[in-house]
């Protein structure tokens, strides 16, 4: 009887420490799991309308801050509704309420997309229309 239950000790532990691991891992992105759409390259307007008024650059800031983060050399180019408008901070001057969803790509996808001169990836802002 003795063996037995030592054998069950360490079994339960595992599994106890596989279970929290994966808890865990579920988060990271925002919240974007509990909204529909959203992903960890994709903020919707349902998660901004959660913020109140902000731009949209403070809306990254707050839900996806790794988009802004220096990547191969540049930061993120900004696309509005099609349009190449700067870079993030140009986001400064749209505010959240104008914004129906906002997307980043990454340096390669954003370079087969748009072509060069993407090195930090790109965020595509659609507005409200």
């Amino acid at each position: 009887m003795r063996r037995h239950r030592s054998r069950s000790v360490p079994l339960m532990a595992v599994a106890l420490t596989l279970g929290i691991a994966g808890c865990g891992s579920a988060g990271g992105s925002g919240g974007a799991e509990r909204v529909p759409g959203a992903t960890s390259n994709r903020i919707v307007r349902a998660e901004l309308s959660e913020l109140g008024q902000l731009s949209g650059l403070e809306a990254i800031q707050r839900l996806r801050p790794r988009w802004l983060r220096a990547r191969g050399g540049g930061t993120p180019v900004l696309y509005v509704d099609g349009a190449r408008r700067g870079t993030t901070r140009d986001l400064d001057a749209i505010s959240s309420t104008e914004i129906e969803q906002m997307e980043y790509m990454s340096s390669a996808d954003a370079s087969n997309r748009f072509g060069t001169g993407h090195q930090g990836g790109a965020v595509l802002v659609s507005t409200r229309r």
